[in-house]
């Protein structure tokens, strides 16, 4: 693979740390890495996002930190995620992945999780906002009436996972998504993304980022592992 193909593929990846244990150090790593290797953004819990919003601003760098909300389990309150996405903002971050309410789907409370999306999407203001469905946990119908009210409330993306629902992207879902979601809605592809070949794949079927923290380490030739 050319530098120039890599590259590609970087250019597409939220270079993800979301793991509990991860330290300060841990993060700085991770927005070196982003810097060097020109990835979309960082991916990283609230209480970092203003250690990275920082260290990028010490580089000039306008590279985007991205953060969680309403993260992983996605049954906090409307009142909650908005309040959470205001500090988010507040501190540094210019792209918001959100989780849906999963058990008010399972009620068919489908009014509720498009209300929910609308209500972090106006939080977001004119920021970008990733809604992460949680495919490992819906059937075929779910995922296609998700793309519908995803493409209604605004957002910029639609989301496959959060990586700790026991199950991650497939190839199947993301080509589902791209051919449902309406036009003006982006894909991304998030959690087990493995290899190279993997990521070239979701590229191909449509996936615009690709949530990930094996990319950059496949790249410098180090046996990736996490999300």
């Amino acid at each position: 693979m050319t530098k120039q193909e890599q590259q590609a593929i970087l250019a597409k990846v939220d270079h993800t740390l979301l793991g509990v244990t991860a330290t300060e150090a841990d993060y700085i790593k991770l927005c070196d890495e982003a810097l060097e290797f020109k990835t979309a953004s960082v991916c990283v819990p609230p209480s970092r996002v203003e250690l990275c919003a920082k260290h990028f601003a010490s580089f000039s760098s306008n590279i985007p930190v991205c953060t969680v909300v309403g993260f992983p389990n996605g049954y906090m309150s409307s009142e909650a995620k908005v309040h959470e996405t205001a500090i988010a903002l507040k501190h540094g971050a210019t792209e918001i992945d959100m989780v849906i309410d999963i058990g008010k789907v399972k009620d068919k409370d489908f009014e509720y999780v498009l209300a929910d999306i609308k209500a972090v999407r106006k939080a977001c203001e004119s920021h970008t906002l990733k809604v992460i469905i949680e495919t490992a946990h819906l059937t075929q119908e779910e995922k296609i009436t998700l793309c519908g009210i995803v493409s209604e409330s605004g957002a910029d993306y639609i989301k496959t996972s959060t990586g700790f629902a026991g199950g991650g992207a497939t190839f199947e879902d993301v080509e589902l998504m791209r051919k449902t979601i309406k036009p003006h809605v982006k894909v991304k592809a998030a959690g087990g993304i493995t290899t190279l070949e993997d990521a070239i794949r979701f590229i191909e079927l449509g996936a615009e980022r690709l949530g990930t923290s094996r990319i950059v380490k496949l790249i410098q030739g180090i046996e990736g592992s996490g999300y």
